[in-house]
């Protein structure tokens, strides 16, 4: 079930309603609902996957019990190996098995040997994995190094692994935030209510009308990129890398909205990360979960930043290179976040990395210094590019299109095959630019600003902008569905 779909905005307040009307006597029936209708919300995907999701739940809920009680520390250790290697387990048969298979042919193939792919399987990638087999794992990490004393309800602990709101695509969130509002009786608070609601509201325009919008003409650029000029093959990179904020922070938004209408508060995710001033910040706004996850279940335990120069570098390439691997069973992700790596690292080492941990672009200011544009512009630059590794399917084709890029220097209007009006488009999307400068001091207030009726004209043109722009008949998940 899509966030963006019919399906979703019945269900939603049929939920909502049970949730809070018929379920609210106890913190119990209202876990045991939202499990149930998680369960079902998942289970409209491929109910088949539902036992990977109890069968996770039940391995870490056990293991967290017994890391508790164990006063041997090799016991400890053997528990915590378990829970490493059966949820990464299931993630690499899942989503890794043919990628290794079939790079060992392609292997094989170089030297002239031709070995048949037989070892093959139609595996079917389960939606979320990656991040419910984290949030999981983090779990028992946690447990086993005493930051938190682990639930003996595991009702509470089901709800908390598969809480639809974030359950297939984020935030990952840790245990220490979000077990204990699942762990404690929720009562209705009209105030959050109307915060979630304005962040769906949000996240849905993000999603349908700058995401799915442009994303027609994103796969014509990049699918027949050898028949354009560089100035279309710039406007497709460009108009990819607000497709995919627009697809991803847009989900983050309602997941996080959902999640308040429920009582519940979830981590942010983005933090309007193409107003970055260099590739530290940027990390620090993009992703939030997964790139503090890395930090602290990764590069911590591989000594961060305290054992030199050459132990930080390669820890942080490390990072980079997994979390790319982590995107995808695909060279064209391990080459992306190599390239994040090289660009993150001569910041580290200039020791410019914390420059802008606590600040934001033009803080005290209406406009941007000129200083602070270019530092904008540059990394937007650099971030750009680096998603055509991201968006292509090899990386043959990444290199062509960047080539093409780079030699094939002449200016044209591009015009989409089915004649859309562009300059539509790019009012849309220049507005939508302008507006989230605005709001760039909270993510998570798009409509605080008076007066009311300015706040009602523009609720009204969003709702005619989603009208205008939706369409259910199309396949339009969610980029991050694949990962």
């Amino acid at each position: 079930m899509l966030f963006n779909s019919f399906a979703f905005f019945v269900f939603l307040p049929i939920v909502f309603f049970l949730h809070w009307k018929v379920f609210n006597k106890k913190k119990q029936f209202q876990n045991l609902f939202l499990l149930a209708a998680s369960y079902f919300f998942y289970g409209l995907w491929d109910w088949r996957f539902l036992f990977l999701i109890v069968a996770s739940t039940l391995v870490d809920f056990y293991i967290g019990q017994h890391i508790y009680k164990s006063n041997s520390l090799n016991q400890r250790k053997k528990l915590l190996w378990f829970s490493i290697i059966f949820n990464i387990g299931i993630l690499f048969f899942f989503k890794y098995y043919n990628f290794f298979i079939d790079s060992w042919v392609s292997l094989f193939h170089i030297f002239g040997i031709e070995l048949k792919n037989t070892w093959t399987l139609k595996v079917i990638l389960p939606v979320g994995i990656s991040f419910y087999t984290f949030q999981t794992l983090s779990y028992s990490l946690d447990v086993y190094h005493k930051k938190i004393t682990p639930t003996t309800n595991f009702i509470s602990f089901a709800t908390f692994v598969s809480f639809f709101p974030q359950l297939v695509a984020g935030p990952i969130e840790k245990a220490s935030n979000l077990l204990p509002q699942i762990t404690q009786k929720r009562t209705f608070n009209y105030t959050k209510c109307t915060e979630g609601l304005k962040l769906i509201l949000w996240g849905l325009f993000k999603k349908v009308v700058i995401a799915d919008a442009i994303a027609p003409i994103v796969d014509d650029i990049f699918q027949n990129y050898a028949n354009y000029s560089s100035s279309t093959l710039l406007l497709g990179i460009i108009l990819f890398s607000f497709q995919i904020y627009g697809d991803f922070s847009g989900y983050s938004d309602m997941a996080i909205g959902t999640a308040k209408l429920f009582g519940i508060e979830l981590i942010s995710n983005f933090k309007f990360p193409y107003l970055s001033r260099n590739i530290s910040e940027f990390w620090q706004r993009w992703h939030i979960s997964l790139s503090n996850w890395f930090k602290e279940y990764v590069y911590f335990p591989l000594g961060g930043s305290q054992y030199g120069l050459t132990k930080s570098i390669r820890n942080i390439s490390i990072v980079f290179l997994i979390s790319g691997f982590w995107h995808g069973a695909n060279w064209t992700f391990i080459v992306w976040g190599s390239i994040h790596a090289l660009l993150y690292i001569p910041i580290f080492y200039t020791k410019n990395n914390r420059k802008y941990s606590n600040t934001i672009v033009a803080q005290t200011t209406l406009l941007p210094s000129a200083k602070e544009t270019i530092n904008i512009i540059t990394t937007f630059s650099l971030v750009s590019l680096s998603w055509v590794f991201f968006r292509a399917q090899s990386i043959t084709e990444a290199f062509g299109y960047l080539k093409q890029v780079f030699t094939n220097f002449s200016f044209e209007i591009y015009q989409h095959p089915s004649g859309y009006r562009m300059i539509d488009y790019y009012l849309i999307l220049i507005l939508f630019i302008i507006y989230e400068f605005r709001i760039r001091k909270n993510e998570r207030a798009p409509f605080n600003f008076s007066p009311k009726a300015l706040r009602f004209i523009l609720y009204t043109l969003i709702i005619f902008c989603l009208v205008l722009f939706f369409d259910d008949q199309t396949d339009r998940s969610f980029i991050y569905f694949q990962f």
